[in-house]
């Protein structure tokens, strides 16, 4: 798929006209609209104000060596430790509406409300692709420059190999498995379970939001409870 046609796809998302085509696993129609995740619209239920709980400790935020989309080489450790760090793990040239873009749409929605929440130097934003194959820097940088994040703290990563990729994995619990077709190529597709990790100041996990609660007025919270502490 090429990059311009992901962009128009992530437009797409972001303005919740997704639609896709048919998953042979679970045997939709073409015609089908999919059910979107509750971060795609308004939240159903009223989220508890910031600072009147408190979040547990899940375990320390792991290590890795990674590179950004300017092609220099960097640790997580480097990324941790200033702000509040928000985490997720995708592949850019995913098409399951409720997977990567979902993620991806969410931290959209979240960097726009940066300044109003406050939160503007108080958090970073971080995407790393598990696909480091296909997710070079260079295609992590026009990933980023579609999503008009240059005024904001939202770094795009990418590793430099499977193997310097599977520890960072092991790390956060991610399992990532490549699907293949019946002849044994790779169709280019991951099967994985959509997380994103919270990582407070003291470079602890705090939460990780799954595909129900990973919402934009859920996470401001969350980040806006850590500050507080």
């Amino acid at each position: 798929m090429k990059i311009k046609t992901l962009l128009l796809l992530s437009i797409a998302f972001l303005s919740l006209n997704a639609f896709a085509d048919s998953d042979k696993k679970n045997s939709q129609t073409l015609d089908a609209p999919i059910l979107l995740a509750p971060g795609y619209g308004p939240l159903t239920f009223e989220a508890p104000k910031a600072g009147s709980y408190t979040l547990p400790i899940y375990g320390e935020a792991s290590d890795g060596k990674v590179i950004n989309s300017l092609g220099s080489h960097k640790t997580l450790d480097e990324l941790m430790g200033d702000k509040v760090v928000l985490l997720s793990f995708i592949y850019v040239t995913c098409n399951d509406v409720n997977g990567c873009p979902l993620s991806t749409s969410v931290f959209y929605k979240i960097k726009r409300r940066l300044a109003k929440a406050g939160l503007k130097d108080d958090l970073r934003l971080i995407t790393l692709s598990f696909n480091p194959k296909h997710d070079t820097p260079d295609v992590m940088a026009n990933y980023a420059k579609s999503l008009e994040t240059k005024q904001t703290d939202w770094r795009f990563l990418t590793t430099a190999s499977q193997k310097e990729l599977r520890p960072i994995l092991e790390g956060y619990n991610q399992t990532i498995q490549q699907e293949y077709s019946d002849d044994g190529e790779s169709t280019g597709t991951f099967s994985h379970t959509l997380r994103v990790y919270l990582i407070d100041k003291h470079k602890k996990i705090r939460k990780i939001y799954s595909v129900r609660f990973l919402h934009p007025d859920i996470l401001i919270n969350d980040v806006k409870t850590l500050t507080l502490e």
